[in-house]
């Protein structure tokens, strides 16, 4: 197992038997804090002076602020990080067991297990890495993910997909797990930046999934002069003719006319409007483990600019 895979987007170790068994007991927690494992529970109430506190059964977990997150002790990192985690599973790795406290006191810290994951991270991973990540949040620009203990990495919403969205919402949702690619690793700034695009398949690869004469859904991505463009996949689209009654996001019948690899272009015809809007379903990846050195979206037989992505080794 590399480094970096032993660092979880939160949420994925309270399902962990280790960790469940380490949060039974005194002792388990104790054996946790000398090992210094990563634990996971969810925050239960944010103080007024913003420590994270957690039911842990035989005593209350405390979460100072000041390690409730990256950053919060310098200021380089807003309040809402903490109040945010109210309700949800927070990593954490403990610091102290004090049971003859009043009330029994076990004391945290998120900060401890996101700074090892951080260094883990920037250290081990390369451009072109395969990971797993989970939406934390969504703007207009791009999709926020949780690459390990919540260390935040983000998408931008051109490299989310080769079809042309107008809001990460169209492609993802907060909560779902993904995978991405290390798109550049910076370790003076301490960034890691990702694209997902890569892992949604090639032209052809999206393609080869349809025929001519068949009648399929699409999604309407955009509305131009001379046409519709309509998603089949997140990473393929075709052009049928305008039609007044479309808007983008709407989810249509279209029948393929014909599919021409060496001009990278499907012809469609819409045959009936459905549904006003689909929630993003699980993207359908063609590659979920690896590296990529090099990523070619285009035929080769076809006589347009290649779409190309190379990942540069640091």
């Amino acid at each position: 197992m590399k480094d970096h895979d032993c660092y979880l987007p939160e949420g994925s170790y309270a399902a962990l038997p280790a960790v469940r068994q380490a949060l039974r007991s005194p002792d388990g927690l104790r054996r946790a804090q000398a090992e210094g494992m990563i634990l996971e529970a969810v925050a239960q109430r944010c103080t007024a002076a913003h420590d994270l506190l957690f039911d842990l059964g035989f005593a209350q977990g405390v979460m100072p602020r000041t390690c409730c997150a990256l950053g919060v002790a310098e200021g380089d990192t807003r309040e809402i990080a903490i109040l945010s985690r109210v309700g949800k599973p927070t990593c954490f790795v403990v610091t102290g067991v004090e049971l003859s406290a009043d009330p029994p006191t076990v004391w945290l810290s998120r900060t401890a297990a996101q700074q090892r994951a951080q260094d883990a991270l920037l250290d081990t991973l390369r451009p072109g890495d395969v990971i797993a990540a989970a939406v934390t949040h969504l703007e207009p620009f791009g999709a926020f993910v949780d690459i390990g203990c919540g260390v935040a990495s983000l998408i931008g919403i051109e490299n989310l997909s080769v079809s042309r969205i107008y809001h990460p919402s169209d492609r993802l949702r907060v909560g779902q797990s993904i995978y991405a690619v290390v798109r550049t690793v910076d370790r003076a700034a301490r960034r890691i930046s990702l694209t997902h695009r890569e892992l949604l398949g090639t032209w052809e690869q999206n393609a080869a999934r349809f025929s001519p004469g068949e009648t399929v859904r699409g999604v309407v991505r955009s509305i131009e002069p001379y046409g519709v463009f309509i998603e089949l996949a997140p990473n393929l689209s075709g052009l049928a003719e305008p039609r007044s009654d479309l808007t983008p996001g709407t989810v249509v019948s279209v029948y393929i006319r014909s599919i021409l690899p060496q001009r990278m272009k499907i012809k469609l015809t819409v045959i009936d409007v459905l549904a006003d809007r689909e929630l993003p379903a699980r993207p359908p990846y063609f590659l979920t483990e690896g590296r990529l050195q090099e990523w070619v979206y285009t035929p080769a037989c076809c006589d347009k600019k290649p779409i190309v992505t190379h990942f540069d080794a640091v």
